[in-house]
Order: structure tokens, then sequence, then C-alpha cells
């Protein structure tokens, strides 16, 4: 039996593991995919106290290697359920006295014809991962967030066009992004407009577009890149446990679900800022009370 079982090795997870083995306790991490979660990809990280212009790829590295350091155990099996104080992977069954859940959020998809069929295949949801494919090329972005004007910055210093396409007029993105992206001599904003269709027979051409007057009209592109927010990555481990209206697990104030012994840590519990530095704050504040419940 583990002191402590730890699912998700993003950020918030592997911080959580920090703080555990630190306080000498036995930690297992389980991963499904790759240490790091969403910030592996992230080309620059520029608003993490003490560490400018580091990459997320370096960053989560640094991260993972510390774990590891530290002497905690990582395996790399997803986890699909959890049955009081054991968690069930798809290999093995592991037993803690707490748990901490920390299995992030995933990409929200469009849901419109052709999206699914030609994602890898002309559809992106991560710029820094494939944005080298379109060296010269004409792209979009679909978004006004922060994530998306991002993308759109990073695309436009390897694409030769590309377009910023959103439903209204209305920007999410900081001030400073948005400023730098508004900069950019090769960006396009078509704003008032979503795509409606994804075009293409064995990879994606093109894509039909809606405006507010219901005019359909036809953009020539050669790789789409998605970035219209995230949603809960819920599955059969949050089935015992409270959810609110969207579907992120409920916490009290120390990151504890409404079960005993299993927390909450990073963008999988409802908050008003979502970033890597509010993410490795609760993994710290998750895993000092799982220790405290321990004791």
């Amino acid at each position: 039996m583990y002191d402590i079982i730890i699912v998700g090795a993003g950020p918030a997870g592997l911080t959580s593991a920090i703080y555990a083995r630190r306080s000498n306790k036995t930690v297992l991490v389980l991963e499904a995919k790759a240490y790091g979660g969403q910030i592996i990809t992230t080309d620059k990280i520029d608003n993490y106290p003490a560490a400018p212009h580091i990459s997320g790829y370096d960053f989560a590295t640094n991260l993972y290697n510390q774990v590891l350091e530290l002497g905690a155990e990582v395996k790399f099996e997803k986890a699909i359920d959890i049955d009081g104080n054991k968690v069930i992977t798809e290999k093995n069954t592991y037993e803690a006295k707490a748990i901490i859940i920390a299995i992030g959020v995933r990409n929200r998809k469009l849901n419109i014809p052709g999206e699914d069929k030609f994602e890898g295949k002309g559809i992106s949801y991560c710029a820094t991962c494939d944005g080298a494919f379109y060296k010269n090329k004409t792209v979009a972005v679909i978004g006004a967030g922060n994530t998306a004007f991002s993308e759109a910055i990073y695309l436009s210093d390897i694409a030769k066009k590309v377009y910023v396409i959103h439903r209204n007029e209305k920007f999410k993105a900081s001030y400073y992004l948005t400023r730098k992206l508004k900069a950019k001599e090769n960006v396009e904003f078509i704003l008032n407009t979503n795509v409606v269709k994804i075009n293409g027979k064995d990879k994606m051409t093109d894509v039909d577009i809606k405006d507010n007057e219901d005019n359909i009209t036809n953009l020539k592109i050669d790789g789409l890149f998605i970035a219209i927010g995230q949603i809960p990555e819920n599955n059969n481990l949050t089935k015992d446990l409270k959810l609110d209206e969207n579907g992120y697990i409920m916490t009290d104030e120390n990151l504890m679900s409404n079960k005993k012994g299993i927390y909450v840590a990073g963008d999988i519990r409802p908050k008003s800022l979502r970033q890597l530095v509010t993410a490795t704050s609760d993994g710290a504040i998750a895993a000092v009370n799982a220790i405290k419940n321990i004791k």
C-alpha cells in the first residue's frame, strides 16, 4: 500500500508528488499518456514566477525529473476506476491511504462534419506540436482566448498567412496577446463567423464558413488549429464524486472531494483561473492536506 496515489502527471499532479515525497510519504504517480499535461505543448512560458521564457517541455521535464530524484514512483498506466482506497488501472490494482485526482481537461471540439475525419490530416489542437508542418502555408485558428491567440502568434512566425476565425467581435485574450497578434502583418481576423464544415479527400483542403447573416463562403487553407477551450477529462474515476454543472469535481477549501481521502488538484476542479501557477498551487495544497489526513 502507498501513502498517496496521484492520478495524472501534469503540473498539479507532479507538484503533489514533490510535496508528498518531501514529507517522506510513499508516492505512486499514474499517468495514461505522457508527463507534463497540456503545458508540455506550450512553446514558451512567460507568466510563471522566476522562470521566464522557459519552454513548456523543459518546464515539465524539470518537474518530472525532480519527482524522480525525490524517489516517487511513476507508472504509465491508465487509471480506469477508483473503488474505495483502490485505484484500478488497465493493468493493476493499487491501494493508498489517500488519493489525489489531477486528470486535467481535454480540448473542446467543434463537432462539425469533417472534424473527426481530418484530425491529424490538416486539423490540429496544438500549434507548437504541428506548426512546423505548415511552413510558408496558409492556416486558420479558431478561437479568441489566450490559447487561440498564443497559437496564432506562434503560427504567424511559421506560416505565410494566418486567419483568426471567431464567432463574434469580443476577444477573451489578454490585452498583451491581443496587441501582439494585431501587430502581425500576415494575420487576418474573420469575425462574426463560424466554421460549419471541413472539406477534403485524403486531407483537409478547405472549410465552409458562415457569417451572422447565414451567408456561407469557402476558405482555402492548408491547416486548421482549433482552440475553443477545454472540457473536464471526466471518466469512471469521477463517478462517485460530486460535480458542478459543467462536470468539474467539487472540493472543499482543502481540495478534498465529497469522498473522504480523495483530493483534487488542477484544471479538473472549478476555478476562475486555469494557469500553470494555479495548477502547481493546487498540487501543493492537495498534498499537504492529504498528508495531514494520513497523520
